[in-house]
């Protein structure tokens, strides 16, 4: 019987220690943490973070839904883990830190890096081409990064007839990707939001004081 109590109270605490590590310690800390009023590259002062709003954040749900997170991190890690990987292939400058999660439920971390970490991808795509780029991309990977892994996102395209002038948005396809004559490839609304919630990731965008190393 006295060991049936030990075993039991034993299990107990386990869970608890396990528990108030890993929820309600982070749930504490998260808490405490308030936006801050920063300066941005070009010197503009802002309040950071800001919550998502309107196309973005409906975009922020087609991240979700279509299981970005198991391919790609939003964590940048610090300069001293792994002799600074993650700065050193440009995925940002600073690592990231509580503050840049304050607004996000669910926090999306991710689970794996099959592909690149996108914490910082809006920054990386003022050299790409932007939005045009990534629509491109979603649709036809290997088009734009040969022997990509990255599986099409076609079906959140759609394949119309071009009646009178082409679509502004109809995507500019090469090769076995183009569309047969007489027709064209454009965003449907769900790719258009998940582009603009893709093309306002930068959490560093403000310097954040606990983020310097």
């Amino acid at each position: 019987m006295d060991r049936t109590v030990t075993l039991l109270l034993g299990i107990t605490l386990t869970f608890a220690s396990s528990w108030l590590g890993l929820v309600f310690a982070p749930y504490v800390q998260m808490n405490n943490v308030q936006p801050i009023k920063g300066t941005t590259d070009d010197g503009v002062e802002e309040m950071y973070p800001r919550p998502l709003e309107g196309e973005a954040a409906y975009g922020r749900e087609v991240y979700i839904a279509n299981g970005c997170m198991y391919c790609h991190s939003q964590q940048i890690r610090s300069e001293h883990f792994g002799n600074g990987a993650d700065i050193k292939r440009n995925w940002g400058v600073r690592r990231t830190v509580q503050r840049d999660y304050i607004y996000e439920k669910p926090i999306l971390l991710g689970t794996m890096r099959t592909g690149p970490d996108l914490a910082n991808v809006a920054r990386r795509w003022s050299g790409q081409g932007g939005k045009d780029w990534n629509h491109l991309h979603l649709y036809a990977p290997r088009m734009m990064m040969p022997g990509s892994l990255m599986p099409s996102f076609a079906f959140l395209y759609e394949k119309r007839r071009i009646t009178g002038e082409p679509s502004a948005d109809a995507l500019k396809l090469q090769g076995e990707w183009a569309p047969e004559p007489g027709y064209e490839i454009v965003p449907t609304p769900q790719a258009k939001a998940l582009v603009e919630y893709l093309s306002v990731l930068d959490h560093n965008r403000i310097m954040l004081p606990e983020a310097q190393e």
